[in-house]
């Protein structure tokens, strides 16, 4: 890259610096514990859908996930971090195989509230850099002021694409039209995404009253997924199962994966919470009206 390229991203390297700043501030002004995890580790989470960068030393983390659910059962209380994370061969527009994730962690809350309180970041962020609750992406005029809209999955997926994936086991089908349909919704005002099959519950606790049905929420803006919340599972044996499914899939891909002992043990100390993950990149990529994640980022 040369040094004009470079400076032609000052200006939204400034801007996110800024949502730095004012994200961290909103989450210490709401008692959150910033904390530092290593970013690498021997055995991390298995997720099928998600590949690990391999190291001579081990894996680099997906995520901090691993190391932020044991400081939370060693008693830490609400903690986040932002952090750079890495998924193989994740590339494109909205994707890198590096890419800065803010993770983060609520005791005693549950997904929707979690999500509740992503919401007020986001608008918090838009007030204070923009001195509006509207933005405008790649042509859309999108208005952040609550309440966001709030769909099930079923409600969402009946809306957009005619079929309700509670009742319809279609994995392919889910994400396809995820794309391609449901996330448009998010295009005049933001998407919360709430109550996802079972199937797709990953570290998410099912819904004591509708076991079909997992406490998850994704949140989208102008088409972008930005955050993806669970109220945690914290049940190590079930947790187990989960894993193993995921491990068998994996090896199904020619690809190696183990339980991570550790991890599942501190789960029988894990606090009723609720989990963040929120893409930094894709944020900025918001308020800067950037097309790209490139346009975002210093290299």
């Amino acid at each position: 890259m040369d040094i004009w390229r470079l400076s032609e991203k000052f200006d939204n390297l400034k801007l996110r610096a800024e949502i730095l700043r004012l994200t961290r501030s909103f989450l210490y002004s709401r008692g959150y514990l910033e904390i530092e995890t290593p970013a690498l580790a021997e055995c991390p989470i298995p997720e099928a859908c998600i590949e690990p960068i391999e190291t001579t030393r081990g894996r680099l983390l997906p995520s901090p996930e691993l190391y932020m659910k044991q400081l939370l059962a060693a008693g830490s209380g609400d903690i986040y971090q932002i952090c750079h994370s890495f998924r193989k061969n994740e590339k494109g527009r909205q994707h890198r195989e590096e890419f800065t994730l803010l993770e983060y962690y609520r005791v005693g809350g549950n997904y929707l509230q979690l999500a509740a309180e992503t919401e007020a970041l986001v608008i918090g962020l838009s007030e204070a850099t923009r001195n509006s609750s509207r933005i405008n992406y790649q042509g859309m005029s999108i208005d952040l002021s609550p309440p966001w809209r709030r769909l099930s999955v079923a409600e969402a997926y009946m809306s957009a694409c005619g079929w309700n994936p509670i009742t319809v086991d279609d994995l392919e089908r889910f994400d396809l039209d995820l794309a391609t349909g449901v996330a448009g919704l998010s295009r005049e005002r933001p998407l919360i995404l709430y109550d996802f099959p079972a199937g797709m519950a990953s570290l998410a606790r099912l819904k004591p009253e509708d076991p079909s049905l997992a406490e998850r929420t994704e949140i989208f803006i102008g088409g972008l997924e930005i955050a993806n919340i669970f109220s945690e599972l914290t049940d190590p044996g079930e947790q187990r199962k989960r894993f193993e499914i995921e491990i068998k899939s994996a090896e199904k891909q020619n690809r190696s994966a183990a339980l991570p002992e550790e991890f599942l043990e501190s789960l029988k100390s894990l606090p009723e919470a609720a989990g963040g993950a929120l893409g930094i990149d894709r944020l900025v990529m918001l308020f800067c009206d950037a097309a790209s994640i490139d346009e975002v980022v210093a290299f």
